[in-house]
């Protein structure tokens, strides 16, 4: 087996992240806004492409640069370290209503000058009645508002922000350069026949593309003058060699392909960063660095010996640090579902490649050097993901094993054996199968050639849909009633529970619908107010077709939402079935004022703990109530069938839908405005978090858990099927118990095809303690959902869930 150096990083790694940890409310930066403001204005007669192609060329003009930290990888995304921009073209009115409250949020907060207020509230009202949001709900039925009004579904991130959720085409790019980018598109605009509608359209399209890469590489030669202006002050000989080196890499990168390993990474980390700042989505995640960046680091570290194997884990944790730099503000309410403000920029490693028609295994030497260098370093950045299948080798899944160890909550695992037939089953290639890689947290697409968003587009609660199933149709939170039914447990008119899964069926069927209109509309807005144009630069071929991704551009074109509180669907619907209609124990108006008095009083205590501990849960390997739960979930993966996203018939493969269970710490909030549940949870309690089982319910070990996931329909679930695990650190302590877990994700992936898997290895007194002396825990990371983040940066209700999750034992 191969033993990774794991010991902390460098004294230059070390000193940059402890910077950047204790930057404890990190600042708002104004100048993207006042920049696009200033473009937009000036240019009110231009297309919306070429309008949005000019902001961005403005921006990267006028905005201040920075190199600092002794860093070798270069680039900042706003005028203060980890400060936050603000996109005034996705919304506006949260930040005018909030922006006197930022620094009094638990776990999101930001601090702003009174300079920056001032400054937000000169330019911010220019754009109201603008703004993606505003003309989503000057297009939204009052049907739809009033849903959103309740919380049953949300759709804020895809209003207020940038989309995102893929990885482009970074081994293009590694292997031809901007500049051949830019010559594809001047060939295309010398095809454009201006009589022909799509490509009157397009011809703006590629006008706006051409403005933007000649914005890029000019911004890349800004850092080269900025470097060469660093080194001649340079303190040192070794800082002011490293400065030129950097100032070269930038005039090559600039235009070329790079010719070195740290020209690649720069390169990689410039255009992640240009894609922050064209569009603050989140979830830009790099694909599959290990495959892309392999001939560089072969090139260097093992054929010319150019750079030592230990510099080029330094670069790369020079990168990781900035991903930590990048930060995203988020409205208050929309902060509370991601909580920790996580950008979920992902690094896939391992898996699989065709070569010449056959799999075979793609682990290499720069595999390896990025798994040690995400456990030297134990931060939140990048969101590392591992492609597991059959053949990976025990050296290194024991490898993968050494990092989990190390506590931070990565690698998380998915299974090439699910993915990759899945993907085949929709349309996709198998030469393009087998190069998916993790985008964001736990979901998949084909990098450089997805379009937007293979997960996250709305969320729906799946609890309170249940709670409105057997109440009338009336969200018991809001008492609104969207889809009148005659039966409700209040009533007592449920004959049987047959009926209770026909009113789920139709009230789910319903919410589905809603949810996706409302994403239809929201997609619409974003693709006509705006254009990513790097990012569809960088995806196949929206440069060849002459549109955006948004205008079906991208090769591929699959999409999900998130549905949050599945256990508790499961165990409620469980529990009812059990109780009521099958041993007789409670009587349906009796659960009914249970539920309404939220378990209050001796005698609903009693009640509420016979629904905890005589009705099967979730999680233990139980069919009745696993099947129970595929069944329920079974009505709304039927009802997404369907319909088809804004890109079908446009261009791309697919143009559908698909589940997805990834639902981010959204569990939280959705829990907080979810009343009592008839699994025995009380209300404001937090939901169960993504496909994992409900806090404290899953008594019977890890196995169980797994074979309960296991169940589920994971090959309609694309989105991802997200199982959270929290190990003791004591469970991993010797060789061992790495081979016990070992054996574990091999049976849960090889015999039970399991879809996904992550770790906490972290125990609850460590947890505590830190949530006790946050000063004394800076860099505790934890694994949330499908991401990490720093343990005293989150809320403390997210706190507490995470200190609630069932620590298992091998």
């Amino acid at each position: 087996m191969v033993t990774l150096n794991l010991k902390q990083a460098s004294e230059r790694i070390q000193a940059h992240k402890n910077a950047l940890i204790h930057i404890l409310q990190p600042a708002v930066c104004t100048e993207r806004a006042v920049h696009y403001t200033e473009s937009y204005q000036q240019h009110a007669d231009k297309p919306v492409p070429v309008r949005r192609a000019l902001a961005l060329a403005h921006h990267l003009e006028q905005r201040t640069i920075w190199i600092k930290h002794d860093e070798m990888i270069i680039g900042n995304q706003a005028s203060q370290v980890r400060a936050a921009p603000v996109f005034p073209e996705y919304t506006v009115n949260w930040i005018l209503a909030e922006i006197d409250e930022l620094a009094e949020r638990p776990g999101a907060g930001f601090s702003v000058t009174q300079e920056n207020k001032d400054t937000i509230h000169r330019v911010l009202p220019w754009w109201q009645g603008q703004t993606v949001q505003d003309r989503c709900y000057g297009i939204f039925s009052q049907e739809h508002k009033d849903i959103l009004a309740t919380g049953m579904i949300k759709a804020e991130g895809n209003m207020t922000s940038g989309d995102a959720h893929l990885a482009v085409d970074y081994a293009l790019l590694l292997e031809k350069g901007l500049d051949w980018l830019r010559d594809k598109v001047t060939q295309r605009q010398a095809r454009i026949n201006l009589t022909v509608l799509d490509d009157l359209h397009g011809n703006q399209f590629l006008r706006a593309v051409a403005i933007t890469l000649a914005a890029v590489s000019q911004h890349i030669h800004r850092y080269a003058e900025l470097a060469r202006r660093e080194a001649a002050k340079a303190g040192t000989e070794q800082r002011r060699g490293e400065l030129l080196a950097i100032a070269e890499n930038c005039d090559v990168i600039a235009h070329q392909p790079p010719q070195t390993f740290w020209q690649g990474v720069q390169l990689a980390y410039f255009i992640q960063l240009f894609l922050q700042i064209e569009s603050n989505g989140h979830s830009v995640s790099f694909g599959r660095m290990d495959q892309f960046l392999y001939p560089l680091y072969h090139q260097d570290v093992e054929q010319e010996k150019t750079l030592s194997r230990e510099d080029a884990i330094e670069l790369l944790q020079c990168c990781w640090l900035k991903l930590l730099e990048v930060n995203k503000i988020r409205s208050g309410t929309h902060s509370k579902a991601s909580a920790g403000s996580p950008l979920y920029q992902n690094v896939t490693i391992g898996g699989q490649k065709l070569i010449e028609g056959q799999a075979v295994d793609a682990v290499n030497s720069l595999s390896y050097a990025i798994l040690e260098s995400c456990g030297r370093l134990r931060s939140t950045q990048p969101n590392l993901s591992v492609r597991y299948h059959a053949g990976m080798s025990d050296d290194f899944l024991d490898a993968c094993v050494q990092v989990i160890r190390c506590g931070f909550g990565m690698p998380a695992f998915n299974n090439d054996e699910i993915v990759i037939p899945e993907f085949i089953r929709l349309g996709v290639t198998p030469e393009d199968a087998y190069e998916y890689a993790a985008v964001g947290c736990i979901e998949t697409a084909v990098a450089g050639k997805w379009g937007y968003r293979c997960t996250g587009m709305s969320f729906i609660n799946f609890a309170r849909v249940m709670l409105a199933a057997l109440e009338g149709g009336q969200d018991t939170t809001s008492g609104q009633i969207f889809l009148p039914q005659e039966q409700a447990l209040s009533q007592g008119n449920f004959s049987s529970f047959d009926d209770v899964m026909l009113a789920w069926d139709r009230q789910i069927r319903y919410y589905t619908r809603k949810s996706i209109e409302i994403e239809y509309v929201v997609d619409t807005m974003l693709e006509e107010n705006a254009h990513d144009l790097l990012c569809s630069s960088l995806v196949d071929d929206c440069i060849e077709r002459a549109r955006t991704i948004k205008q079906g551009g991208a090769k591929y074109d699959w999409v999900s939402g998130l549905q949050v509180g599945i256990a508790n669907l499961g165990n409620s619907l469980a529990a009812v079935k059990t109780l009521i209609f099958e041993q007789g124990l409670v009587r349906q108006q009796e659960l009914a004022q249970a539920l309404s008095d939220d378990f209050s009083g001796l005698t609903h205590e009693q009640l509420r703990q016979r629904l905890v501990n005589r009705a099967p849960k979730y999680g233990n390997d139980d069919e009745s109530v696993d099947q129970l739960l595929v069944r329920a979930y079974q009505s709304y993966i039927d009802e997404l069938k369907q319909y088809h996203n804004p890109r079908y018939g446009r261009g791309p493969v697919g143009g559908n839908y698909y589940a997805g269970t990834s639902s981010i710490s959204a569990n939280v909030p959705f829990g907080a405005a979810t009343m009592a549940t008839p699994d025995g949870r009380k209300a404001g309690m937090p939901l169960a978090e993504g496909a994992s089982p409900a806090s404290g319910t899953d008594h019977l070990g890890p196995t169980a858990v797994m074979n309960s996931v296991s169940a589920l329909p994971t090959g309609s679930i694309l989105g991802g099927v997200l199982l959270n695990q929290k190990l003791n650190p004591s469970m991993l302590d010797d060789d061992s118990d790495r081979h016990k877990l070992m054996s574990l994700l091999r049976t849960f992936f090889d015999i039970h095809h399991g879809w996904h898997i992550q770790y906490n290895v972290v125990s609850r007194n460590t947890l505590i303690e830190a949530k006790k002396h946050p000063e004394q825990h800076r860099d505790l990371v934890v694994r949330v959902a499908g991401y990490s983040a720093f343990f005293t940066a989150l809320s403390p209700e997210t706190q507490d869930d995470i200190i609630a999750r069932t620590e298992h034992v091998l």
